[in-house]
């Protein structure tokens, strides 16, 4: 065998899809979530029959297809009818009620929006979902920073059916009972993929994005073992796409466990620190709870307005939710007791050696 009979030239590629190695790509079916996409169409169903639907709250960790899952059905909802309306909304990028309101006007195709404030917009939202039934699905909710946008809807739109993503259970306790008390959702964990679920996963998208047959069956099983160890299919998706640049870097033909495990040293490398995603407030609250381990939520709460902390009980609910799903913090509910249910907030353990996030 020559030293090049294994190049590639440069007119090849490992890849025939890049694109389904994307955080946006929708596969035709989601392996090993269809029960929990039966019970998010269940709500939904109402709908076709005119009447309103139920609302569902969908939670678990990052990386578990909660919003591919979601994404999927607005697309068959889409397919079979006109007379509901699909809107996704992501609540991080859309992080106000102005913002969310805005992104349904972009949605639905309103255009009129300039220079009006945020309930003229809703006004003229209200009007066209109302000829219509509506499903919402609210990604990220929890990233929200004020959930007027969420009481509108649920007084104002007549036949729909809302969907709030998060990824954590606790943050639903957080909510205003104005808010809860007309959502009143049912709730649905999504829960971790097994290993072979993973490598289920895993495979049906090497197949979607690559060449056949250029996949060492090691390279492949490391790049499972990884995302199985790591509960984040998000990550293992972008350890195929990463082992097959790498692969196409050194002009290989085909992809060996050396470009797995490169990816996997890169994805170490690159792993952005909770702590660089914090302002100022939320390495307080973080110093506070970490101050006060395993205390309730409104004796951190406590210390931190003695530590000067300014925001409001509710804000600061919101805040403490946010490091919970981020997994900087524990939050676990204690039910019943002389003081009814209670949170408790627990600062996440941290191994021999390691600093806590508010020291780097």
């Amino acid at each position: 065998m020559g030293l090049f009979d294994n190049m590639l030239h440069s007119d090849q590629s490992l890849f025939k899809n890049e694109v389904a190695l994307s955080y946006e790509f929708i596969p035709k079916t989601i392996p090993f979530r269809e029960n929990e996409q039966h019970h998010i169409a269940s709500c939904i169903k109402p709908l076709f029959d005119g009447r309103t639907g139920r609302n569902i709250f969908v939670f678990g960790p990052s990386g578990l297809g909660k919003t591919v899952a979601c994404k999927h059905i607005l697309a068959e909802l889409e397919e079979q009818t006109d007379d509901i309306l699909a809107l996704y909304i992501n609540c991080w990028k859309h992080n106000t009620s102005f913002k969310v309101i805005n992104a349904l006007c972009d949605a639905l195709a309103y255009r009129f929006v300039q220079n009006k404030k945020t309930n003229e917009l809703f006004s003229a939202v209200r009007q066209i979902i109302n000829r219509k039934s509506a499903v919402f699905v609210l990604d990220e909710v929890d990233k929200a920073e004020d959930l007027d946008f969420l009481y509108s809807i649920l007084e104002e739109i007549y036949k729909k059916a809302i969907i709030l993503i998060t990824n954590t259970r606790a943050w639903l306790s957080t909510l205003d009972s104005r808010i809860s008390s007309r959502l009143m959702p049912e709730v649905l964990e999504f829960r971790e993929y097994s290993k072979a679920e993973t490598n289920g996963i895993l495979s049906e998208r090497i197949g979607y994005a690559f060449v056949p047959g250029i996949w060492d069956k090691d390279a492949i099983q490391r790049i499972v073992d990884e995302t199985f160890m790591r509960k984040d299919v998000r990550l293992g998706i972008y350890l195929l796409k990463e082992a097959g640049s790498i692969a196409e870097e050194r002009s290989s033909r085909r992809i060996e466990l050396r470009d797995a495990e490169a990816a996997i040293g890169i994805s170490e490398r690159t792993a952005i620190k909770g702590s660089d995603r914090l302002d100022e407030e939320d390495r307080q609250i973080l110093h506070t709870i970490e101050s006060n381990p395993d205390s309730k939520i409104g004796d951190v709460y406590r210390s931190y307005q003695e530590a000067g902390g300014k925001k409001g009980y509710k804000t600061f609910q919101r805040r403490v939710a946010r490091l919970a799903k981020d997994n900087m913090v524990k939050l676990e509910r204690i039910a019943g007791g002389r003081e009814g249910n209670t949170t408790i907030v627990k600062a996440v353990r941290k191994g021999r050696g390691e600093k806590s996030l508010t020291e780097f």
